[in-house]
């Protein structure tokens, strides 16, 4: 990174904001490709500017993240999907929670759709809310709590410099989380791995799995689903 000008470092790692887009599924009508990569150019500056290399991380995976962290930021700054899609996923919660204390297990998709009076169809929406909440920050999506509401806010991490009781937070919460997906089934495990270790895109994963991408993103948000449920027991 030494020896050439900024402007030559900003094109040789422009690629990486193509990387980040594609794995984001930001669903907004405000947004097309070319304002989704100027805000990823705002974050590989900023990269570009802020890296030590002394500490030893590889500077693609530190971009990646500040060109994420920018796009999420500017799209957070004017969200419109929030309040509808928030309120769906709360009122999700609610009816499983009180169908599962009346009948006293576990609830299927049906009998929820059923209690909430909507289409299975509309269910699936909201499953691929949560996969887009979960694009935006997965920690927030598992464990925020019923009693706080959902907002463009609170659905993005904290970019500011951790406190120790922050960082004590999440050690614990990543603690809870390797044990939850333990006690997922193989095939939900699996598509956990591809999507966060792996880092295939939801076509690459369908091509995998042999079904629809669409298919894919609905899975994902009900494995999201069992695992906050799975997290909320674990909590108690």
């Amino acid at each position: 990174m030494y020896g050439v000008s900024r402007e030559e470092e900003i094109m040789r790692y422009l690629p990486l904001i193509d990387q980040v887009i594609y794995r984001l599924s930001i669903k907004n009508v405000d947004y097309d490709y070319d304002d989704l990569f100027n805000m990823g150019v705002i974050g590989l500056m900023d990269a570009l500017k802020k890296f030590n290399p002394e500490k030893k991380v590889p500077f693609d995976n530190y971009a990646r993240v500040r060109i994420k962290g920018a796009i999420i930021d500017e799209v957070r700054k004017h969200s419109k999907i929030s309040r509808y899609k928030i309120a769906s996923l709360n009122e999700y919660y609610s009816a499983r929670r009180e169908l599962e204390q009346t009948q006293k297990r576990e609830v299927t998709d049906l009998e929820v759709a059923k209690f909430m009076n909507i289409t299975m169809e509309q269910l699936s929406d909201i499953h691929e809310s949560l996969h887009y909440l979960a694009n935006v920050s997965l920690e927030d999506t598992l464990f925020v709590k019923d009693s706080e509401s959902y907002s463009a806010l609170n659905t993005v991490p904290d970019t500011s410099i951790e406190s120790a009781e922050g960082k004590v937070l999440k050690e614990e919460q990543e603690r809870i989380l390797g044990q939850c997906i333990r006690k997922l089934s193989e095939r939900e495990q699996i598509i956990l791995s591809l999507y966060y270790q792996e880092e295939l895109t939801l076509k690459e994963i369908a091509a995998v799995l042999d079904i629809s991408i669409p298919r894919v993103s609905q899975l994902h948000g009900k494995i999201l689903i069992k695992l906050r449920k799975l997290i909320e027991e674990e909590n108690q």
